[in-house]
């Protein structure tokens, strides 16, 4: 990420609008109670042609003791630090507050360019009330209205000044979303690969509510992660909150190349894990099952394969799925997750060549066809891959509407046996010569 836009300023300010106006999306979640952005978010955004990256904070709480405004403190700053230009926004309706200008304190202290911006003005009568924001010391001041958009070009006019001159390259990268129920450790593992807190964990369900991209780029593995919120049974979702970030779930796992899907060990495969990885499933997306808090589970030689069974028979029939036992508060197979998630991604992207694939099944279709129906044989005569996002073959043969979902079976099972697509869906289609 070359040019970095981080937005900060006290809860309920309009941070978030101003984000989703200026990445064009609904990214950040927004809601009329204060506080509702936790973690930083990133989203792109592009003014006269050039790009840039918006980031959007959490409401900044000077000296809290609640275990969120503390964590959302800790955002800001290090958003304050990876940033290229700061805009700090203000509210016009209510005036300087003393949080106003402890985060003021914060920013003179800073080398970063720092744009006021003063928001909610909907109308010109409000600004001689903006003129106040002057004695913040941080100089000019933009007043927009980050719900209605005006003002808003004449302050990345400004902004885009301050920028560096690098291009910013379209992201090819493989992406792999972290996905499972809440409480079950997926920030906690995102923390231990990445070596720092980059995300809010406390030991309250629920606490990432958004989906949040990491570019991952450590022992040789190069890939986006995405943190999704935790997925709460439907009847959990009560807070208009919660429905977004389920939602936000779904969202990355369609964005995902692999899904990795956390489970609780002393908990086990629930019917809301089964969910996830048959929407992922649904999706043709990889998937790798991690089973963290193992080290909470009393083993003996034969618990691990009893526990891999029972997970491999609610998830029937796609089977063919890599089994991960972490403990990340023991830093145990942790780094295994990524290699696994590499593997099956390669497995994804694999091509065969036709004449291997011939080479291969044809002798197996011969010595197993398709069963007879009505005395009318299914003659297989060639079998091709086509380019797709996840594994799909095309078997040519004289009468496709005659076979039948067990022969489908037993076809993606032999490919599977001889062509390793361990994690990712296969697809297997029979067409009309």
């Amino acid at each position: 990420m070359s040019n970095i836009v981080a937005i900060v300023g006290r809860p309920n300010v309009g941070k978030s609008t101003l984000y989703n106006r200026l990445t064009e999306s609904r990214k950040a979640i927004v809601d009329d109670f204060s506080g509702v952005t936790r973690d930083r978010h990133y989203g792109v955004s592009e003014w006269v042609g050039r790009q840039f990256t918006v980031i959007d904070t959490g409401g900044y709480v000077a000296n809290s003791v609640d275990v969120f405004e503390a964590a959302i403190r800790e955002q800001v700053i290090i958003a304050i630090e990876e940033a290229t230009v700061i805009l700090f926004i203000v509210d016009v309706t209510t005036g300087i507050t003393d949080l106003d200008d402890e985060i003021a304190s914060l920013l003179r202290k800073g080398k970063k360019p720092v744009f006021v911006v003063v928001n909610k003005l909907d109308n010109t009568s409000q600004l001689a009330d903006s003129m106040v924001f002057y004695s913040l010391g941080l100089g000019e001041l933009y007043s927009i209205s980050s719900m209605t958009g005006s003002g808003t070009g004449e302050l990345l006019d400004e902004v885009v000044k301050h920028f560096d001159d690098e291009p910013l390259e379209e992201n090819t990268l493989p992406k792999y979303a972290i996905i499972g129920r809440p409480n079950v450790g997926k920030s906690s593992i995102i923390n231990s690969l990445i070596g720092k807190d980059r995300n809010i964990v406390t030991p309250i369900a629920g606490t990432t509510r958004d989906s949040i991209h990491i570019h991952y780029n450590q022992y040789g593995h190069n890939f986006m992660l995405i943190d999704t919120a935790g997925m709460r049974k439907k009847t959990k979702v009560k807070e208009n909150i919660e429905f977004y970030s389920v939602m936000r779930t779904i969202k990355a796992l369609e964005e995902a190349d692999v899904v990795i899907l956390m489970v609780d060990a002393v908990e086990g495969l629930e019917s809301q894990d089964i969910n996830i990885f048959h929407l992922a499933e649904k999706n043709k997306k990889g998937v790798v099952i991690v089973v963290n808090k193992w080290d909470l589970i009393e083993k003996n030689n034969k618990t691990i394969k009893v526990f891999e069974e029972q997970i491999r028979e609610k998830i029937a029939p796609f089977t063919d799925v890599p089994i991960v036992f972490t403990s990340v508060t023991e830093k145990q197979r942790v780094l295994k997750v990524i290699e696994t998630a590499n593997l099956v991604y390669q497995n994804k992207i694999r091509k065969i060549p036709t004449s291997k694939l011939n080479e291969v099944m044809l002798p197996i279709i011969e010595a197993y066809p398709p069963p007879s129906i009505k005395g009318k044989y299914v003659k297989i005569k060639y079998i091709t891959q086509i380019a797709g996002t996840s594994p799909m073959f095309a078997f040519f043969c004289n009468l496709p509407q005659y076979i039948k979902e067990p022969y489908y079976r037993f076809i993606e099972n032999k490919l599977r046996e001889h062509f390793d697509f361990n994690g990712a869906p296969v697809q297997v289609w029979f067409r009309q010569k």
